[in-house]
């Protein structure tokens, strides 16, 4: 998260935001390779429904990204240079994980990303972006299963697949700026 990377500067110096969001390019590249195949079923299966409606869910998961966070970025809204509020987000951000996972476990066991899941991962993300210490993709598994997605396997699969375009639109808006 940009929380880790805030963290190590405080020993190593300081980063701009352009390294911190576009370091995290490398990452997304990273799942986009383990999940090519998930990708490829997802392309060339639109004429089934059931993809059509997953691939439609990811898109409402990153326009509501985009939707709410591109107004935050807009506004001028920058990391904090100081490392206390990283940590507290790292220290409220376990906590929230153990209570999600156990909440979640008492939930019946569903695979189904419902309109509800796919806007509220859209939502995580947001907080998660503005929240530093956050990492996004917990703070959207965790919501997602908190909103009836419990296999955690489903959630992981599904927030990571919307990081795809969230974490290149944000490294594209970097460059953007940069130049």
């Amino acid at each position: 998260s940009t929380g880790h990377l805030l963290i190590a500067q405080h020993w190593l110096g300081s980063r701009s935001d352009f390294f911190n969001i576009v370091i995290q390019a490398g990452a997304i590249l990273a799942v986009t390779l383990a999940l090519r195949q998930r990708l490829w079923t997802l392309a060339t299966g639109l004429g089934q429904r059931e993809n059509r409606d997953y691939v439609m869910k990811l898109g409402v998961a990153f326009l509501v990204t985009a939707v709410v966070g591109l107004p935050v970025r807009l506004a001028g809204w920058e990391l904090p240079e100081t490392v206390t509020p990283v940590a507290w987000a790292l220290v409220i951000g376990g906590v929230w994980m153990l209570a999600a996972e156990r909440f979640a476990a008492r939930l019946p066991d569903r695979e189904t990303v419902t309109w509800t899941v796919a806007i509220g991962v859209g939502l995580a993300q947001v907080v998660a972006g503005v929240v530093p210490g956050t990492s996004r993709s917990a703070a959207a598994i965790f919501l997602a299963m908190l909103l009836g997605l419990t296999r955690r396997a489903a959630a992981a699969e599904f927030v990571f697949l919307v990081g795809i375009p969230t974490m290149f639109a944000a490294s594209g808006y970097a460059f953007l700026e940069l130049a």
